[in-house]
């Protein structure tokens, strides 16, 4: 298989293309077969069927004892509880109950150590595994949404953490006819001079009424307009939940716009081997899109409200 080494009895053994690149995926144990092919299934990944090329990336998963992080690393807390240890190409991912190894050979070989495959662990796991690996070919993660205005095609992201509003901004915009790429996660690249914004997140996720559980669906069978492959972001919305009536928006300048990119992509400053070229992107993308403080009101939930304060922006 292309200098692939295939296991006698692998759970499972799949393939995936995203953006020109190969993933070879495998699970070593039958209790993370089925869970993590369906994780995969909720990105907007291309199953391949037979490569005709050796992999970009081999990603494999296994359960048990998690093994121990070589000492006198460098090392540093990260986000969900997590630590990572670093060592030039070289850097471990440690959360209570799973450790990422990543190494930056050819093909970049990740291995996801889980000792109590739970659900959220899984989900876990497979991302940072993913995303460490994409980091590699120039596909850097960010916690935003991506739309394109109708009337005059201009890319638009919708950025902030959880819980502050990019979902339910995604949806109400994609129900008034734009075009969309992913309601939370996004993969940027940089394209000759260009940065291009691509969805990662497949399905779309909605918070209940009481903010708590999120109501899952696949928005193609939902929304008209149809899924957009790619767009170059000329507006970028940094939003936040207020409590006002009205919705409120202030322009940044260029040097605030690149400091709320680097919050939300922390891993621009986390993954150390790849943090260069990684900054550069994001200083790319604040001269390239204007960016916009988006205090979201109530009023956001009327019908056409959201489609009308964000088109006006890209008009002007």
């Amino acid at each position: 298989m292309n200098g692939i080494q295939v296991l006698d009895r692998p759970a499972s053994q799949r393939f995936y293309a995203v953006a020109g690149r190969l993933l070879f995926v495998q699970s070593l144990d039958p209790q993370l077969a089925t869970p993590i092919e369906r994780l995969f299934a909720g990105w907007q990944l291309t199953p391949v069927s037979s490569p005709e090329r050796t992999p970009d990336i081999k990603i494999t998963f296994t359960c048990g004892e998690l093994p121990q992080v070589p000492a006198d690393l460098s090392e540093f807390e990260v986000a969900e509880g997590g630590r990572c240890y670093s060592a030039g190409d070289e850097y471990y991912l440690r959360f209570e109950n799973s450790l990422v190894r990543l190494e930056h050979v050819k093909p970049v070989i990740i291995t996801g150590f889980i000792s109590s495959p739970s659900a959220a662990e899984l989900a876990r796991v497979t991302s940072f595994a993913v995303c460490a690996a994409l980091r590699r070919f120039g596909m850097f993660e960010l916690h935003g949404a991506g739309v394109v205005a109708p009337e005059t095609e201009a890319g638009v992201l919708i950025v902030g953490p959880s819980g502050s509003g990019k979902s339910t901004l995604t949806t109400q915009l994609a129900r008034a006819g734009w075009s969309y790429l992913s309601d939370d996660e996004l993969l940027l690249s940089l394209n000759e001079h260009e940065v291009e914004a691509r969805g990662f997140r497949s399905f779309f996720a909605l918070a209940d009424a009481k903010g708590t559980l999120k109501n899952c669906f696949e928005p193609a069978g939902v929304f008209a307009a149809p899924r957009a492959d790619k767009i170059a972001p000329r507006f970028l919305f940094f939003t936040k939940i207020g409590n006002a009536a009205e919705t409120q928006l202030h322009e940044l300048t260029q040097a605030e716009t690149m400091s709320r990119l680097i919050r939300a992509c922390p891993w621009a400053t986390y993954d150390t081997a790849i943090a260069g070229p990684n900054l550069e992107l994001l200083s790319r993308l604040a001269r390239q899109a204007k960016g916009f403080n988006l205090m979201a009101g109530t009023d956001l939930l009327e019908t056409d409200r959201a489609s009308r304060i964000i088109g006006s922006v890209c008009r002007s």
